[in-house]
């Protein structure tokens, strides 16, 4: 479990080194801002979805169903920081940056449970069941 908290981990950290990247070099690039990250954010999640599929949880890239799970999870993801930067900051007099930093604490948590449990879960069979 270890191991796969760490590969997650150098995935996570990568795919976020490469977004930035990618979205500067697009506003460099003199696309519009919600262009460049629109195409960042799509290229980063494909990275992202490649990584953790075959080097941390050890899946083929090319099954359906977990990449439909996986655009769950993102979905999801976009919710959760969605309402903690707007309702945290409203409830409790949250200022932005410190709901930002709530939100990049949060949501790998999130995504490493989700990912674990769902998205790359291996399915029981039924002598698992049974024994």
């Amino acid at each position: 479990m270890r191991h796969k908290l760490v590969r997650f981990c150098l995935v996570g950290g990568g795919t976020a080194l490469v977004y930035v990247l990618l979205y500067l070099g697009f506003l460099a690039a003199a696309l519009p801002q919600v262009l460049a990250n629109g195409f960042g954010f799509m290229m980063a999640v494909m990275l992202q979805y490649a990584g953790q599929a075959a080097f941390t949880f050890g899946r083929q890239l090319n099954d359906l169903g977990q990449i439909l799970r996986f655009t769950v999870m993102v979905v999801l993801g976009f919710v959760s920081s969605a309402l903690i930067t707007s309702i945290l900051p409203m409830m409790i007099g949250l200022p932005d940056w410190a709901a930002a930093v709530i939100v990049a604490i949060y949501l790998p948590v999130q995504n490493f449970v989700f990912m674990t449990l769902w998205v790359f879960a291996l399915p029981f069979s039924r002598t698992e069941i049974t024994s």
